[in-house]
């Protein structure tokens, strides 16, 4: 699914400011260019992306968040009425301007549970690639050339993380302590879990089970 509401993150609705988004499953069918929206098992909305499915959309999401506990920021000045981005072919939604992959490894994570004596769920990250048979934190040391299956990618910066990741990702509670742990219990100067890498050359496709060098 390509379309998202209302422009950049912290132009619209992301997880930082509204967690309970997280209670709500979506489906994009390609094919037919429609959007299901659920939660609970319950269908909210299904529609395509015309003029009458864009709004069909608008309605239910702006509908949802007015029953949640952030429903006040999202009647702040500026804020409604909700707008549906992209036509579910060409628009990219991402926080970053440039095509960055974002990975970290299960044993960061396991850091993470180990210290809050509870699993935490990778899902509150959403990386894209999460690796395994790497110590906690192997990603941030990271410096040359990385290659995933057969795909090379060039290594960046490390990912501060936000309050997004506090949002239980089934549920939409805050209930982790995600950023005082990485900086009070972890050692960390900022609250940083996983790595940006950039692809270069023709790019390729990446499997589950790929092996990964650097």
């Amino acid at each position: 699914m390509t379309a998202s509401i209302r422009g950049r993150r912290l132009g619209g609705l992301s997880l930082q400011d509204f967690p309970a988004l997280a209670e709500l499953r979506l489906e994009y069918a390609a094919e037919s260019g429609t959007v299901r929206l659920s939660r609970d098992g319950r269908v909210l909305v299904q529609a395509g992306l015309d003029t009458a499915g864009r709004l069909a959309l608008e309605d239910a999401v702006t509908e949802f968040v007015l029953t949640t506990p952030e429903a006040k920021r999202l009647q702040r000045p500026g804020r409604l009425p909700l707008k549906l981005l992209g036509d579910g072919i060409t628009s990219r939604f991402q926080d970053r301007a440039r095509g960055y992959i974002s990975v970290h490894s299960s044993a960061s994570v396991q850091a993470l549970s180990t210290v809050l004596d509870t699993t935490v769920d990778d899902r509150r990250f959403r990386s894209n690639i999460v690796i395994d048979g790497v110590p906690a934190e192997a990603e941030l040391a990271w410096r040359g050339p990385v290659t995933i299956g057969g795909v090379e990618f060039a290594p960046q910066h490390s990912i501060v993380r936000c309050l997004a990741t506090h949002a239980n990702p089934d549920t939409g509670k805050r209930d982790l302590r995600i950023l005082t742990t990485l900086t009070q219990q972890l050692g960390q100067h900022e609250p940083t879990l996983g790595r940006l890498l950039l692809p270069t050359g023709s790019g390729g496709e990446i499997h589950v089970g790929d092996e990964v060098s650097w």
